[in-house]
């Protein structure tokens, strides 16, 4: 039997703390401005996070095969609360009574996590068993294996660390071998020693999260929820922070099992990435969240005063310093679009003769009047399908490679820039295709299959994101022109 020895004693090295978090960076300065503006005490940004809690405490479960969880009444739990008679025959692969039993402890364990940050209570030993003890209030067993290697059910102990080794044993003689329990409390009170030392040093919180996590998971010092235990105190981290759970969603299982993979063998870059990708995502949430969406109930006399408010605050904006830098950000970020894509039209023209294929980039700028609102159907598309407002009121532009295949069709590989969410303070990127018979005026358009890449621009150091934005751009490029040269017979 092959043993892979994954507990090797708990640490916090440079790799860790040199790991890339530009993802998150590039976009976090978007989530902290807008922050200062929320009320923690608004409707709507209270079932944002009520949401959120919601969908943690689902999806912990589901990735940890607790239960099944179909993605129609995931979506309603999500947004009406945990209602058993939702519930519908094949929603769920357990009895309904023991789900709800699940998805209600794990609920009140993430909003325990909250209640600590507020309360600005310490992460200690303690906490952590308390926590553990009210996560697995109503499990009542864990699988474990006999001396014979034999699985059967074991009576759970809640809110103590092992008394017996629970290395597991996957893809038939591989055995994993975690902290041994004897070792258990020492390695968590280095763990928690490391943590705030950390924490002093003004490291990432990103970093900080997912070494935590990752180091918490090959001490393993639960007989069972150590996934889950894991995710909650990378999660307080987050929070306390100013940032959101981490919450890993069941089609998300696969990169975030290979970045842990990756980290036991000393590669941390996956693990930091996929931190970065989720706080992302949590982020573009909330920057499309309209937190005055109730104004609709309000009295006549509340809605001026609401509006006056608006345009004064509008007018005071306008004056401020930030929107000097919203604005040479802006321009920083078309210039080296502009720059990149030129360069890209040359490189490509290397490799096709214009006897086979005419191509050419046209250029629209936010100062081109005449041309810079092109493409508002085709954008207004493109982010109804990646869940986000488009805002048309700000400056934007695009970029085209026209492709005039001779005697064939004309294509149109389309880079949009334009405004994301319903503040002034966030970019997003992204790709449309553009097809026509030649000499035809009707024109089909599809969004190219890739994510929108994010950015704030109340970045106080533009340049770094350079690096992602061209990569993004390359991204955009490659797809649109596979897509071409698929039809092409």
């Amino acid at each position: 039997m092959k043993i892979v020895n994954i507990w090797k004693g708990i640490t916090f090295t440079d790799k860790w703390k040199s790991a890339n978090t530009s993802k998150f960076d590039e976009l976090a300065p978007s989530w902290f401005n807008k922050r200062k503006a929320l009320k923690s005490d608004t409707k709507e940004y209270n079932d944002f996070i009520t949401r959120i809690k919601r969908q943690h405490a689902i999806e912990t479960g589901v990735i940890e095969k607790l239960y099944d969880l179909k993605e129609g009444i995931t979506e309603t739990f999500i947004k009406e609360g945990f209602v058993e008679s939702y519930l519908q025959h094949g929603d769920t692969n357990i009895h309904e009574n023991e789900l709800m039993d699940y998805l209600n402890d794990q609920f009140e364990a993430v909003q325990f996590v909250y209640e600590i940050v507020s309360s600005e209570r310490p992460l200690t030993k303690g906490f952590i068993l308390e926590l553990h003890s009210l996560l697995t209030r109503h499990q009542e067993f864990c699988e474990a294996k006999d001396s014979l290697g034999r699985k059967f059910k074991a009576k759970l102990i809640k809110g103590t660390f092992k008394k017996l080794e629970n290395n597991p044993q996957r893809n038939g003689d591989v055995k994993y071998i975690y902290c041994p329990p004897e070792q258990v409390e020492p390695e968590i009170e280095r763990l928690l020693e490391l943590y705030n030392r950390a924490e002093n040093d003004k490291i990432s919180p990103v970093i900080i999260a997912a070494w935590f996590h990752h180091a918490f998971t090959t001490i393993h010092p639960f007989q069972d929820g150590n996934g889950r235990m894991a995710r909650l105190l990378a999660s307080l981290i987050l929070i306390k922070h100013g940032l959101f759970p981490l919450t890993v969603r069941r089609q998300d299982k696969k990169s975030y099992i290979e970045g842990l993979i990756s980290a036991d063998n000393d590669s941390f870059e996956a693990t930091v990435d996929f931190f970065c990708e989720t706080q992302k995502k949590s982020i573009e949430s909330i920057l499309n969240l309209k937190i005055e969406d109730s104004i609709a109930q309000s009295t006549l006399t509340e809605v001026a005063s609401l509006f006056a408010k608006k345009v004064n605050g509008w007018k005071e904006n306008k004056l401020q310093e930030r929107q000097k830098t919203i604005a040479i950000n802006r321009n920083y970020i078309f210039e080296q679009c502009s720059n990149y894509l030129s360069s890209a039209l040359q490189t490509i023209r290397k490799q096709i003769s214009i006897e086979i294929a005419d191509i050419r980039l046209e250029i629209a700028l936010p100062d081109n009047e005449n041309k810079h609102y092109w493409f508002t159907h085709q954008i207004i598309e493109y982010a109804n399908k990646h869940d986000y407002f488009f805002n048309r009121s700000l400056p934007r532009g695009w970029y085209c490679f026209n492709v005039h295949i001779k005697g064939g069709i004309n294509y149109g590989v389309i880079i949009t820039i334009h405004h994301y969410g319903y503040d002034d303070m966030t970019l997003a990127i992204g790709g449309i295709m553009e097809t026509a018979e030649n000499n035809l005026p009707d024109k089909s358009y599809s969004p190219i299959n890739l994510q929108p890449y994010t950015l704030s621009l109340e970045n106080s150091n533009i340049e770094k994101v350079k690096s992602n934005l061209l990569a993004h751009l390359q991204q955009i490029i490659s797809l649109g022109f596979t897509e071409i040269i698929n039809e092409i017979e």
